[in-house]
């Protein structure tokens, strides 16, 4: 029985990751050349290249050809802010139920790390509403996208979000914002009734100033996480955590949209006497 290896083709993003482990990510292009540390490696080179290759630069320097993940592409945005954590990430899309086919409404934009994590999990049906004010974010937003080939799942609005989202009966709302409890009233109104709202952000004052705000507007079910994520050195002959690690990036706020009206269940009113 032959095994079938898929190969590395013009247009890909390819992951190239030294032996130091330091990680380049490049879209494959004939012609084009790679500058390394390490040496130069020749696009031509790379293309047809079955993926999981290990591959030399002219200096004799081993590189692996890899397919970069969801989390990869993330942590290499062209970037002028702070992003949503690969960590963050992964736990918005499981706590909000994000997946293919849902409809989610972010604000801000930012450098376009959240917006490209929604825009991957929502395809090929979904949609992701981005709302960002400062028009330079924006175009990076969509510069970043348009690099991913993401561009066609995403509506970037420049607009204030203070006046309201265009959207109604949306499955999401997430706010990377430094005063989310100001549109709180607004993201009610955009969510599906019982739908996810989350939010991060970075001390505890200004959760708690949310945690009001929610109650206040027919919020239910809140929840405030931090996630830390301890990685260890992959030896096995010293395998320990490594000396370094990312601790507090922000704090995870997620609640549902509630109904305002009460319903009163009517089981069993046939047999009270």
């Amino acid at each position: 029985m032959t095994h079938e290896f898929l190969e590395a083709q013009a247009g890909d993003l390819a992951l190239l990751v030294g032996s130091d482990r330091k990680r380049q990510i490049v879209r494959l292009g004939p012609g084009q050349m790679i500058q390394t540390h390490r040496g130069v490696l020749a696009h031509d080179d790379l293309i047809g290249c079955p993926w999981g290759s290990q591959i030399s630069s002219h200096l004799g320097a081993p590189f692996l050809l890899l397919r970069p993940s969801i989390a990869d592409l993330v942590l290499h945005l062209r970037r002028t802010t702070q992003i949503v954590y690969p960590k963050e990430a992964g736990r918005i899309l499981l706590k909000m139920g994000i997946g293919p086919g849902s409809r989610v409404v972010e604000a801000g934009s930012g450098s376009g790390g959240l917006t490209l994590v929604l825009a991957h999990a929502v395809r090929p049906d979904g949609r992701v509403y981005s709302y960002e004010v400062r028009p330079e974010m924006q175009r990076l937003t969509r510069k970043n996208l348009e690099r991913m080939g993401l561009d066609g799942v995403v509506e970037l609005r420049l607009r204030d979000v203070v006046e309201g989202f265009e959207e109604r009966g949306v499955d999401a709302l997430f706010l990377d914002l430094p005063n989310p409890w100001d549109y709180v009233a607004q993201a009610h109104a955009a969510l599906v009734n019982g739908g996810h709202f989350g939010a991060i952000l970075p001390t505890t004052n200004q959760v708690s100033t949310l945690l009001t705000a929610l109650e206040r507007h027919a919020f239910g079910l809140m929840e405030v996480e931090e996630n830390l994520l301890r990685p260890y050195k992959a030896v096995p002959a010293r395998l320990r955590p490594m000396d370094r690690m990312v601790a507090h990036t922000g704090f995870l706020v997620f609640a549902r949209a509630l109904v305002v009206a009460t319903v009163h269940s009517t089981k069993g009113e046939a047999d009270v006497p």
